[in-house]
């Protein structure tokens, strides 16, 4: 099965994928008021608390608004809420939103509207599930006030309001909050910056963004996530170009202005050309993962699961996509590599490398019958493309009936979260990645917990791992954490919920007359950003 980095182009127009025309090369670039760009896929889902696909955060992050954001040095400060006190006990949080606040159908925000928001965001969010252990009651005292009473202190609560990483504790209007948190909501109707222009939006070709003339942004600089939220473009339009050629030499004519996921082989290209810029906003990386599904065999089964350990190679996976060693490493670390969480526990599998003979064993052992093992493979995203092919490679060479699920990435964020067995629409195995941020927050990532059908897709259960993770919560210090750490990963590399597949960062490219991208991880924020 052949792969290369430019391999995603071909597989991407041979399953059908719409890439909208673009105008001919050497077009007068767009008016300064209007910024066009190509994100990471199609946005398929509008509910940025129902999925925890970063395109979906992007799109909350324009239209909705959080109580509290994390600034350049990854502190919470206040973002709705204009101050805030926690009581002697440390029992009982207490929050007032700040003035200029209201919704996009022209309706004031209320205390009310952020309990329900709250409630509805913990049901999905890791951190927030494990915040709600704690709680004992969320009330609004008044329209402008509400508090958080907790059973027990949890030093935590601020941190899980601010955390970037997805879902993202986005506010909304108490009626769309009140909807089941397993059922999206179907409004576009936020307090953020941006209003989503559903007109002039076509579905699979361009979305498209209008400053919200009414915003009230926070009188602080901006810095990270926090601060003042000052829109300087009229109108944001990300444009769903496939064909990663034709939309680098997009970028290159000016015909847009941003490209999110650059092919990293390509970048030499833009590095010589003086019209772009290139800089990567996330200065953690990224971490690659293969996700197994742990309800339905073969995964239901450790062995199986273990099997994969001795499968894959990290190497491979980065090379295929990334090429350029400058760009990625591997990592063993259960937690992401270069943050205060990295460890080499139980490890040993990475330091042995590639077993095929130890792989089909473990395969053996599981049970496996050569039931189908479904691998979702996002044919318009290089990296889920080339690592779904490698994955269903090598599981065919230890006799394992692999087969390939072929989607955009839209389709793959859909299908992944149905629980039933593969032959009633299920999966097996798909191919996504997160900040190493993200992967050091085994409380605010949800793809870190262990807790059944709670947990994020895949749905893992191992309650001493859970125990361990709630013991990680109330450390008080660092030190603490990383004792704890340990041996949640320990327990990690023996349950195996999924499989690394190594760590990179990748760059984004942007027009040189485009300024104003905030450096941070998991966000792209477009406020701030000013064209000439």
């Amino acid at each position: 099965m052949g792969i290369s980095r430019r391999s995603v182009i071909g597989s991407g127009l041979a399953a059908g994928v719409f890439a909208p025309a673009i105008r001919r090369a050497g077009a007068a670039p767009g008016d300064a008021g209007t910024l066009r760009a190509v994100m990471q896929g199609d946005l398929r889902v509008f509910d940025p608390i129902w999925t925890t696909a970063n395109i979906t955060a992007y799109y909350g992050a324009m239209v909705y608004d959080t109580l509290f954001a994390i600034d350049e040095h990854y502190k919470p400060q206040p973002q709705m809420v204009e101050k805030f006190s926690l009581s002697d006990d440390k029992k009982t949080y207490t929050f007032m939103l700040r003035d200029g606040l209201g919704w996009q159908d022209n309706t004031p925000v209320t205390a009310a509207d952020c309990v329900a928001s709250v409630r509805r965001w913990a049901a999905r969010d890791g951190g927030g599930q494990v915040m709600m252990q704690f709680v004992k009651d969320i009330s609004a005292a008044d329209d402008k006030t509400f508090k958080i009473e907790l059973k027990e202190p949890f030093g935590l609560v601020i941190d899980m309001l601010a955390k970037p990483t997805t879902p993202d504790c986005f506010m909304m209007r108490k009626k769309d909050a009140e909807t089941d948190p397993f059922q999206q909501v179907a409004a576009h109707i936020g307090s953020g910056p941006f209003t989503f222009n559903e007109s002039e939006t076509r579905p699979g070709s361009q979305y498209v963004y209008n400053k919200w003339e009414k915003y009230v942004p926070r009188k602080e600089p901006p810095s990270g996530l926090a601060g003042g939220k000052v829109v300087s473009l009229q109108k944001v339009i990300w444009e769903n170009i496939t064909d990663e050629q034709t939309a680098l030499a997009a970028l290159q004519s000016g015909e847009i202005d941003f490209y999110e996921l650059p092919p990293i082989d390509l970048l030499p290209q833009l590095e010589f050309d003086s019209s772009i810029t290139l800089e990567a906003l996330n200065k953690t990386g990224n971490v690659g993962i293969a996700r197994l599904n742990c309800l339905h065999k073969p995964f239901e089964s450790v062995e199986a699961r273990q099997a994969m350990l001795y499968l894959l190679n990290q190497s491979d996976f980065m090379k295929a996509t990334f090429g350029n060693p400058k760009y990625y490493q591997t990592c063993p670390s259960y937690f992401g590599c270069g943050t205060p969480m990295q460890t080499d526990a139980n490890t040993d599998w990475f330091k042995h490398g590639i077993d095929l003979t130890k792989a089909k064993e473990l395969f053996t052992k599981s049970g496996y019958q050569n039931e189908p093992v479904v691998v979702l493979q996002a044919t318009n995203i290089a990296f889920m493309n080339n690592s779904a092919q490698l994955i269903a490679g090598q599981l065919q060479k230890i006799g394992v009936n692999a087969q390939l699920a072929a989607s955009d990435w839209g389709g793959v964020v859909t299908r992944r979260s149905v629980m039933e067995a593969d032959d009633k629409g299920g999966w097996d195995v798909f191919i996504t990645w997160g900040s190493a941020y993200a992967f050091s927050d085994p409380i605010g990532l949800l793809a870190l917990a262990m807790n059944g059908k709670k947990a994020w897709y895949g749905w893992p259960t191992n309650d001493p791992y859970e125990k361990l993770r709630m013991e990680w919560a109330g450390a008080s210090d660092v030190a603490g954490r990383q004792a704890i750490g340990a041996k949640m990963a320990a327990l990690g590399w023996d349950f195996v919920p999924e499989v690394i597949l190594g760590q990179w960062v990748s760059p984004q490219a942007w027009r040189k007359n485009v300024s104003g991208f905030i450096p941070i991880p998991e966000i792209i924020p477009f406020w701030n950003v000013k064209k000439t």
